[in-house]
């Protein structure tokens, strides 16, 4: 297969760069990997792909892996698409679905663009990885620099989940604790690169992990039958599932493969505890302000300062969205209520977006008869810190009082 990469390009300023070597960021923002969309639509079309193995790079003529290079893969994606009727019966919908990220091999929606990073990573002739993390995605570049045969350093703060932590020492990697933010982290990968050799895998910080997040927006057109829902309702940190899913669906539109023209109303949502992207989409600002004393159970949502705020903000207006922030103190109730529902093991980072589903039906933002999809960034599992348990005991097995069930 052919690779149909032209430049990359300047999210701030449309800088075009060449595709063909390492690059980072331009005035300090993200960048975009751009393709002849007119030779891929040439080469390949809905049906071919249909026909191919059920993994991300199915869509291969849409990413950026260079020709004749392999790819690092743990066979990631597809993810199914879920109906969940109950809980939304519960939430005021007939239409809501769950696209269950937590199936990847790593537990996350981190898999999609680890591989591609790492893919890429290992195609420059980089040895050695570094990320900062709120936890699931070092786990993910744990394992694929494992994959891989590279050596990689991960830097997440204190309080990260600890399966999280666990996943990252079995791979292998070089893991610390840093006594402070994702950002902290952030600035001891941005300082050492250079003397250390690392490429950095940080949200944003490099063009290709925005490719392999986009790869969910690609699938759930695919599952839809070329079509896309009414809203699309995302837990953001960093942003970049939402942002890579716009960009898929704008190049699918470019293609031609769509059956409408209607694109979904994209749903940011965050915690009240680290809500950057809501005040300033509330504000009518471009650019979102860092949060001050960033906190929330929800790891993944606590990104004081994404380098893709402008990403994130134009994504969610251009779709007609919203940008939400909800109760820090129901995240873990939503999360449980969610988990008995529908046996989906949400997360509790999409367990917020139950709550930014039912604020909206409330604003009548989202209608009844609206197609919603939430997505399901990660495993519930990983995160034993979120809900106590303290369960009943049975202390004779051979003497039960059966009354005792009905409870």
């Amino acid at each position: 297969m052919s690779c149909f990469v032209t430049h990359l390009e300047s999210a701030i300023d449309g800088t075009r760069l060449p595709h063909d070597r390492i690059q980072t960021v331009h005035e300090g923002r993200p960048l975009w990997v751009r393709y002849d969309l007119e030779a891929v639509g040439r080469a390949v079309d809905p049906e071919t792909i249909a026909g191919r193995e059920p993994t991300l790079w199915r869509y291969r003529e849409l990413l950026p892996l260079p020709d004749g290079a392999e790819a690092v893969t743990l066979g990631e994606g597809m993810t199914p698409l879920l109906c969940a009727p109950r809980l939304g019966a519960a939430l005021g919908l007939d239409d809501l679905r769950i696209k269950d990220e937590s199936q990847l091999p790593t537990g996350s929606f981190k898999s999609r663009g680890l591989s591609m990073a790492v893919t890429m990573a290992r195609h420059f002739g980089t040895k050695r990885l570094a990320i900062p993390t709120a936890g699931n995605a070092g786990g993910a570049m744990s394992a694929y620099a494992a994959r891989a045969g590279m050596e990689a350093y991960v830097f997440m703060p204190q309080d990260t989940p600890v399966i999280n932590q666990l996943e990252c020492v079995l791979a292998g990697a070089k893991t610390f604790l840093v006594n402070g933010l994702i950002t902290d982290c952030g600035a001891i990968v941005r300082d050492g690169k250079d003397r250390m050799g690392w490429f950095d895998c940080s949200t944003l910080k490099e063009p290709y992990r925005i490719e392999g997040k986009k790869t969910m927006g690609l699938e759930l057109a695919e599952q839809l039958g070329w079509t896309l829902p009414d809203v699309i309702v995302y837990p953001t940190g960093g942003g970049t599932g939402l942002i890579g899913m716009w960009k898929a669906f704008a190049e699918l539109r470019q293609l031609g493969w769509l059956k409408s023209d209607r694109m979904p109303r994209m749903v940011a949502v965050q915690s009240d505890g680290c809500a950057p992207i809501p005040r300033a989409f509330d504000a009518g600002e471009r650019f979102a302000s860092p949060w001050e004393n960033a906190t929330t159970c929800a790891s993944g949502l606590r990104v004081p300062a994404a380098v893709g705020d402008f990403m994130i903000l134009d994504a969610v207006r251009e779709s007609g969205g919203w940008a939400v922030a909800v109760e820090e103190s129901r995240i873990a109730d939503a999360m449980r209520r969610a988990i008995a529902s529908e046996g989906i093991a949400l997360c509790p980072e999409s367990a917020a977006c139950v709550l930014g589903i039912e604020k909206l039906v409330a604003r009548g933002c989202i209608s009844r008869n609206d197609r919603v999809v939430l997505f399901n960034t990660g495993a519930a599992n990983k995160y034993i810190e979120i809900i106590p348990l303290k369960l009943p005991t049975i202390e004779n097995a051979r003497d039960v009082d059966y009354n005792i069930f009905d409870l």
